[in-house]
């Protein structure tokens, strides 16, 4: 019975997102302990603190292209809309216009992509996004960045990350746009 509570909300997840959930079905259907911890690690994954819903969405949008190519994109621009970010934000963030963007909104993306890469540079953005939000948004964004990225390495572990797409964004594709200064370099 939990089994088919369970399932019946990855379905509703499915409809409302246009997600496909087949990876938690499998992982539901073949070991329900291991499902259960990965619905715990759903806290972790919606953790909003204090920051803004605009940095917030930065981070996961920033983390979640540096992983995937479109689905799980997908999910998180469709997220960022829902949570009322402007659509014209979220097109700025996935093209990576640091020019359009607010400069915390920047400074969020630029950070995000230099943690990701394991650049040093990283430490100067840190300590203002130390001086806008605090530690507790430095944790957020953590938060955020971290737990996006579990999602696309889940998927392709368990061999459901082989289906590319394209993002769309109010019914206009959009092509996630990496930093090309850093492409490459995230491997140690």
């Amino acid at each position: 019975m939990i089994k088919y509570l369970l399932n019946q909300s990855l379905l509703s997840m499915k409809k409302r997102y246009d997600y496909d959930v087949t990876y938690m079905q499998d992982i539901l259907r073949t070991d329900l302990g291991a499902f259960m911890k990965f619905m715990a690690f759903q806290t972790m994954s919606t953790h909003k603190g204090n920051l803004p819903v605009e940095a917030l969405y930065a981070a996961r949008i920033r983390a979640i292209i540096w992983d995937d190519c479109g689905p799980c994109t997908q999910l998180i621009v469709n997220m960022a809309v829902e949570a009322n970010v402007d659509s014209v934000l979220v097109k700025a963030i996935v093209d990576r216009d640091l020019e359009k963007l607010p400069s915390a909104i920047s400074l969020v993306v630029r950070f995000t992509e230099l943690v990701l890469a394991h650049n040093p540079e990283a430490d100067e953005l840190r300590q203002q996004i130390i001086e806008l939000w605090g530690e507790k948004g430095l944790i957020t964004i953590a938060y955020g960045i971290c737990s996006t990225r579990v999602y696309p390495a889940l998927k392709y572990t368990l061999g459901h990350g082989k289906t590319c797409s394209r993002v769309v964004l109010n019914d206009e594709p959009v092509v996630p746009k990496k930093n090309p200064q850093l492409v490459g370099s995230h491997h140690d």
